[in-house]
């Protein structure tokens, strides 16, 4: 991409584009189990979501060519500070290092957030996102076999973590607070 880039907090002007992008990754089968496309109405909640934040990569034009965004992990009190993440990128603007900037961001957004750990589930066959978890910093530290079908075939994903060190400093962790 010759455009400069950067990211920012997606706001709801940028819902359209995050359910463009989201969907190219549900009909790819490369990057989730979901089989259902989304609407701007099913994105707008998450935009909204101030505990979790969602970033977007936009070029100079402010056209979004990514995303990425952090949910909950559990919803017992003792996991309040982990959350899982997603990340997006168009199809026309892969192998930019979009990803890298995306993921790098939203994990400073994790740390300001107070989060301790961030983790995902990958399939196998993705190696483009393995290769960005590990030149992020994660660490895979398993594999859930036959996780869950796509398209009638079972599939495993490979486990990802990046603990936040920062967060976890002193004998108790600070238990993440909303804005």
């Amino acid at each position: 991409m010759p455009t400069p880039l950067s990211t920012r907090y997606a706001i709801a002007a940028d819902a359209p584009a995050i359910t463009a992008i989201y969907n190219q990754g549900i009909t790819g089968r490369s990057a989730t189990f979901e089989t259902e496309l989304r609407t701007v109405d099913d994105v707008l909640p998450r935009i909204a979501d101030t505990r979790h934040p969602l970033l977007v990569a936009a070029d100079a034009a402010d056209s979004v060519v990514g995303w990425a965004g952090l949910s909950s992990y559990r919803s017992r009190a003792c996991y309040a500070g982990i959350a899982e993440f997603s990340i997006y990128i168009d199809t026309d603007a892969r192998g930019h290092g979009i990803g890298r900037m995306l993921l790098d961001s939203l994990l400073n957004a994790a740390r300001e957030a107070g989060f301790w750990k961030v983790l995902s589930r990958v399939f196998p066959f993705n190696t483009a996102s393995l290769a960005l978890c590990r030149a992020c910093g994660f660490r895979e530290v398993g594999l859930y076999e036959k996780h869950g079908q796509l398209d009638g075939q079972w599939l495993d994903v490979v486990i990802v973590e990046r603990l936040i060190p920062e967060n976890l400093a002193g004998t108790n962790a600070r238990l993440p607070t909303t804005p």
